[in-house]
């Protein structure tokens, strides 16, 4: 079962219009993105720095795509905002920047600085004794970054319990370093993992809703398998379409696979 048809659609007709975008990137989690903002978080679209909001940092950031329909399914962005999508006049770009988009807690895209953004927006929340709480979702790849363990290390030590990082375990890591237990490394790491099916309605709910916060405690970890290119089947996988724009030609049968 295929999972936000629709938001995938519109993620490819924002590539395809633009001439910019990863395509299976945002694949891989929008799933994700979309039950985070639908069942987990405490957001207001209308009051997008609404003091008691939990934080949402995609440190992954060129899976942006996914990002911006999530938020314009919750009402942060219009339907301009989309249109406009990495064009001269729009917000939008390949990367969120966090000075102009509505919602976007982080400016993200180079791998390893969203992640300690997050630790360090946990540990100022805390420091100033609000509940709210903070969720980053990192790359796989994105994990070979040594910021990444730095920071892991860090929140760990100071047991930041309002922190949630999820992990896009898209295979992406292992092209290059197929020996890497991912949940094992996180649980050296003193944190608490959850292992699930990022494509999973079941799964996703399951886990989120029993993640204890608090403002001491071990920060937890979900890693969350997914398929790169996840919908499309020949998006699906490693290979040419990280970075590429689709043709008429795919564009219709992109449409084709995501309307049935």
């Amino acid at each position: 079962m295929i999972l936000n048809k629709s938001l995938r659609l519109k993620i490819a007709q924002m590539v395809k219009i633009s001439g910019e975008g990863h395509i299976p990137s945002s694949y891989s989690i929008v799933d994700l993105i979309e039950h985070i903002y639908g069942k987990v978080l405490r957001v207001d679209p209308k009051k997008p720095k609404w003091a008691e909001r939990d934080y949402f940092i995609l440190s992954k950031g060129h899976g942006c795509g996914a990002l911006y329909v999530v938020l314009h399914k919750y009402g942060f962005l219009t339907d301009q905002h989309i249109a406009d999508y990495s064009t001269s006049q729009g917000i939008l770009g390949g990367h969120p920047d966090m000075t102009i988009v509505p919602g976007a807690e982080a400016s993200t895209g180079s791998l390893g600085h969203g992640f300690p953004t997050a630790v360090g927006t946990a540990l100022g929340l805390r420091i100033q004794q609000r509940d709210n709480r903070t969720f980053a979702l990192l790359g796989d790849g994105e994990c070979h970054e040594g910021t990444i363990w730095e920071s892991a290390n860090v929140a760990a030590n100071l047991g930041l319990g309002n922190l949630c990082a999820i992990v896009d375990w898209n295979g992406s890591a292992a092209q290059l370093m197929p020996y890497d237990d991912m949940p094992a490394k996180w649980s050296a790491f003193g944190w608490e993992v959850h292992v699930i099916d990022g494509h999973s309605t079941e799964e996703m709910q399951a886990t989120f809703a029993k993640l204890k916060f608090s403002s001491d405690g071990s920060p937890k970890v979900v890693i969350a398998r997914t398929i790169k290119g996840k919908g499309v089947s020949f998006t699906e996988g490693h290979g040419p379409w990280h970075h590429r724009v689709p043709s008429d030609e795919e564009m219709l049968l992109i449409t084709q696979e995501l309307s049935g």
